[in-house]
């Protein structure tokens, strides 16, 4: 009963720290009631002690994943209920492995062990087919940019380790108070949580204080036209969409303004994508630049293309017919009065709703069961590049679609390809108004103190923001809101350490937890020869 009590304690006070409601100081401490729990069990002389760490490790996770993205059950019963019992096991997975090594290996190489693999894990759920690194620990800092202004050396990654040392030193002071009962164990592990904690949280308020923001700015303008995408956006049409982006664009747009965003998908009838000069988002894009001919114009649309040649199917191809296939495509663009159209089709997708996992394995086991998390159930086709938008005053901004935002190391092959600034565009009506569409608002943080980018966010229903290269909200418009804001921004060239070394952290971890994994166990088969 103590041990699960231990268990339930982790899941509660990972959830407690999450954002954005939580306390993120937590994470440092939330860790180590469930080491505490493993570490009893293999002491122990019971049976069954495997599948007893597997047990409470999935209690605690379980936890942690239904209370900080429960809203998930917003999409489909199915979809929510698989994603979360599904990432608690495979967290649960990865504390069972820790288990094994830490039986064949002393607590310094465990835990060391331990802390490298859960970056692994990590680091899989940024690049498998079922990629969901909504948990990944460093982004439980979001709303305390603040203390993380070093992620731009970093990366998330840094916020991970930073938790994991901390709750080792922890761990290990409760060990050794309990075999030694000495206060002088107390004083010295106190201390040394301290620092592991209050170092690296002064060296974030010594660069937020000192960081010194480019001089070049520029004036842009975020629609927010408030549409549900499960309602309101499939029942209405592109005519009517641009007629409505068109006055929203009335409201603040000025002789100065460089730049106007729309969101994700707004014009979604459906474009074909070698026709899109004869569609309603060509014509309506036109007619705000005839408007503001100094502006440039950016939005999402959702594009296809039809085709019969067998030798046109791609991996993302959907087949609807004999030798009938569509590419579906959810894709941004840019236009100016100088330019022709610029193009971006999203290519990091949502598990189920945009993309099919290992479909070759698995659909002949589950057949067109899809996860739904967004409103259609299409195959959607994906580029290779990070492609950057060239404006027509020789800045270049990241065109970010909905979930691309959430990778750190992904936003940074815009940065390297030119974008002096972030803009996202997303839909985040079917979250409704939970902490799903908050998280993702403020994840949008992390990006801009990795890669010292501002960060331009328009969002259908809202939250709409600007944030500042220190991840700082200088200006949003409220969920379900229907309107416009406006604000200057800075514009950046320089490329910083995270963007152009990306997520090392992970890779020197994978490497190092490969090793002491390979060791513990040809150290324990000598052993018992």
């Amino acid at each position: 009963m103590k041990n699960l009590l231990l268990a339930l304690s982790s899941g509660i006070l990972l959830a407690l720290a999450w954002p954005t409601y939580g306390f993120p100081f937590l994470l440092f401490f939330a860790f180590i009631p469930l080491l505490y729990a493993e570490y009893k069990v293999r002491n122990s002389q019971k049976s069954y002690i495997k599948l007893k760490v597997l047990a409470l490790s999935y209690i605690s996770f379980l936890i942690w994943n239904i209370i900080t993205t429960y809203w998930l059950y917003n999409s489909t019963a199915f979809g929510g209920i698989f994603a979360i019992t599904v990432n608690s096991l495979l967290m649960a997975v990865v504390f069972l492995i820790y288990h094994i090594v830490a039986k064949k290996t002393n607590f310094r190489a465990s835990t060391a062990f331990l802390i490298c693999i859960w970056i692994a894990f990590e680091k899989l759920h940024l690049g498998w087919e079922f990629s969901w690194p909504w948990l990944n620990l460093g982004n439980g800092f979001s709303e305390y940019p603040k203390v993380i202004q070093w992620y731009e050396y970093t990366g998330t990654f840094g916020g991970t380790l930073w938790i994991w040392l901390a709750n080792m030193a922890g761990f290990k002071l409760i060990l050794t108070y309990v075999q030694f009962q000495q206060k002088e164990v107390i004083y010295k592990g106190a201390l040394k949580i301290l620092l592991i904690i209050g170092l690296p949280i002064g060296i974030s308020l010594y660069l937020f204080n000192t960081y010194a923001e480019a001089k070049d700015k520029m004036e842009v303008v975020i629609l927010q036209p408030n549409i549900n995408p499960y309602t309101e956006k499939y029942n209405t049409n592109d005519a009517r969409i641009g007629q409505l982006l068109l006055e929203l664009s009335e409201e603040k747009v000025t002789d100065n303004t460089a730049l106007i965003v729309a969101p994700e998908t707004v014009f979604a009838d459906g474009t074909v994508l070698s026709k899109f000069s004869n569609s309603e988002a060509d014509y309506f894009s036109r007619e705000i630049l005839r408007k503001y001919p100094k502006t440039n114009f950016l939005s999402g649309i959702s594009f296809y293309e039809r085709f019969h040649d067998p030798r046109m199917v791609r991996k993302q191809s959907n087949q609807i017919g004999e030798n009938d296939w569509y590419d579906d495509y959810n894709s941004a663009f840019l236009r100016n009065g100088q330019d022709s159209t610029q193009l971006y089709h999203k290519s990091k997708l949502v598990v189920g709703v945009e993309n099919f996992p290992y479909q070759s394995v698995l659909k002949p086991i589950l057949g067109d069961v899809m996860i739904d998390l967004g409103g259609t159930v299409a195959m959607k086709t994906t580029q290779k590049d990070r492609e950057a938008f060239a404006l027509n005053n020789d800045m270049e901004t990241a065109p970010i679609i909905c979930y691309e935002s959430v990778y750190g190391e992904y936003v940074t092959g815009y940065i390297k390809n030119g974008a002096n600034f972030l803009s996202i565009i997303t839909n985040d009506a079917w979250w409704g108004n939970t902490q799903g569409h908050k998280q993702h608002l403020s994840y949008a943080r992390l990006r801009a103190i990795e890669t010292r980018r501002s960060v331009v966010r328009s969002a259908n229903t809202g939250i709409s923001a600007f944030i500042t290269p220190k991840g700082e909200i200088t200006k949003s418009l409220a969920y379900e809101e229907r309107g416009s804001i406006k604000s200057e921004i800075t514009l950046n060239s320089d490329k910083t350490f995270y963007v152009s070394f990306g997520d090392y952290i992970a890779r020197i971890s994978i490497l190092i937890g490969i090793i002491i994994f390979a060791f513990s166990f040809i150290k324990h088969t000598k052993s018992r020869k």
